[in-house]
């Protein structure tokens, strides 16, 4: 058994988090996808459909290869050249999200092809990154050391935002930034250059701060070819799924957390579209909002910790998913002028941000969905625990792992599906509150 390794070696593979949170920041949810759906796609609603179905198409492949690639990862040993061919794409994809301009017959294609290609390697990517972590610190520290990774990842989608929002994404009315200055590098407000700036700078944020994994942490030596290690790993995949027939209650627990899952996938995969849709929302507002979302969602991880430890983390699950749907029926009952569907605003006259009614419920709403989505993931982790044997605890936490993807495709369609057949945004993400709902009824039979 090796060392555990330095602390520089340690700080070096949290940073791989914060270089790879902006492009789900920036790029998945708060900047990048609002501006597909309301400056490249003819109507929100479109804008929504398509982007859910490069999410699924994207979510689908990594259903299919990630839990092979895993078990590649253990069984071949070596890591770190992985992690950089599945970048080498990552980085190509993120830099072409500059040409989807507004008015070209090939935004949409160019746009939807490059996330997507972006998406499978810096989900890949992250598959081998993870498996680094037993080499790294003794069994006993893993959960620390994923915690750091974790909280390194917040903090850098929290710092890409507010510099992407307070000097290069402008107001196209106004011309002027969250500081309230003109775009850096001369970029242009009216044809939306901020915005696409998102994925160079991604690109150039994951470059800069990735180097120091490939430089100063330690990589395990190759234990085998890729062809056996393919084998190996799907016999070893196969052997866990068979495992967990045998305890009913943990596999209950793993369709629980497959179904919220992929509803917290679309979730945040959408909020930023329907943001621009229903209120008519610019990068700007919608990326405060996502600031406001990463607070509290790292204010609900904190208080959730607390809570798991004095009531379990089936109360914690339960309770974060009724506030979700609570606020989900909230969320789909705004839009300019309404409020929980029947409320009629008049619009607001007042200059600034969040000046109306229903804007203001809405970050009320959206703030609450961060408060419950951190304890949503954190107890789930802390449910597998109780509930797995522990001589099988690394097996099952790879279960865990699988469940949270393999089906990540399904509620990105669902809600396409939905908005293609209705024409509403709303009746779309209505379907991610059944996907909530079925996860607690699974977990209510969990004992």
């Amino acid at each position: 058994m090796q060392p555990p390794a330095s602390r520089l070696a340690i700080a070096s593979w949290a940073l791989f988090d914060w270089a790879a949170q902006p492009f789900f920041t920036l790029i998945t949810t708060f900047v990048f996808a609002p501006y597909f759906a309301s400056a490249l796609a003819d109507t929100p609603a479109e804008g929504q459909t398509l982007w859910g179905y490069a999410t699924a198409a994207a979510g689908l492949m990594i259903a299919f290869l990630a839990p092979v690639l895993g078990a590649v990862a253990d069984a071949t040993g070596h890591r770190k050249p992985w992690i950089l061919a599945f970048s080498v794409p990552f980085l190509i994809a993120c830099w072409v999200l500059w040409y989807a301009e507004p008015g070209s017959s090939a935004a949409i294609p160019l746009a939807l092809t490059a996330f997507a290609i972006a998406t499978l390697g810096i989900e890949f990517a992250t598959v081998f990154n993870n498996a680094m972590m037993p080499d790294l610190v003794p069994p006993n520290r893993i959960g620390r050391l994923s915690g750091t990774g974790w909280a390194a990842g917040y903090a850098g989608g929290l710092v890409s935002l507010v510099l992407i929002l307070g000097f290069m994404a402008a107001n196209p009315e106004t011309g002027r930034t969250l500081l309230g200055t003109e775009p850096i590098f001369g970029l242009d407000a009216g044809t939306r250059e901020g915005d696409r700036a998102s994925g160079p700078f991604s690109a150039i944020w994951y470059l800069v701060f990735v180097l120091p994994l490939f430089l100063f942490t330690p990589d395990s030596p190759k234990r085998s070819n890729l062809a056996p290690a393919i084998r190996q790993g799907l016999k070893n995949l196969a052997e866990s799924l068979r495992n967990a027939r045998k305890h009913r209650q943990l596999l209950i627990f793993l369709l629980a957390n497959m179904t919220y899952k992929d509803g917290l996938v679309a979730l945040f995969a959408f909020g930023g579209i329907y943001a621009a849709g229903q209120l008519g929302w610019g990068s700007i507002q919608i990326g405060s909002f996502g600031i406001l979302l990463t607070i509290t969602g790292t204010l609900g991880a904190v208080i959730g910790g607390r809570l798991d430890d004095r009531f379990g983390p089936k109360a914690v699950l339960l309770g974060a998913l009724g506030l979700l749907m609570i606020c989900g029926i909230g969320l789909i009952s705004i839009d300019r002028d309404t409020v929980f569907f029947v409320v009629n605003t008049p619009p607001s006259d007042g200059a600034g941000l969040f000046t109306s009614l229903p804007e203001r419920v809405f970050l009320v709403l959206g703030g609450l969905i961060g408060v419950a989505a951190g304890p949503l993931q954190a107890a789930s982790r802390s449910m597998l625990i109780q509930l797995a044997p522990r001589e099988q605890m690394s097996q099952f936490f790879g279960l865990l792992a699988l469940s949270g993807k393999v089906t990540s495709f399904l509620a990105p369609l669902t809600v396409s599906l939905v908005t293609l057949a209705t024409g509403s945004q709303a009746a779309g993400m209505s379907a991610i509150l059944v996907f909530f709902g079925v996860g607690g009824l699974l977990l209510t039979r969990v004992r």
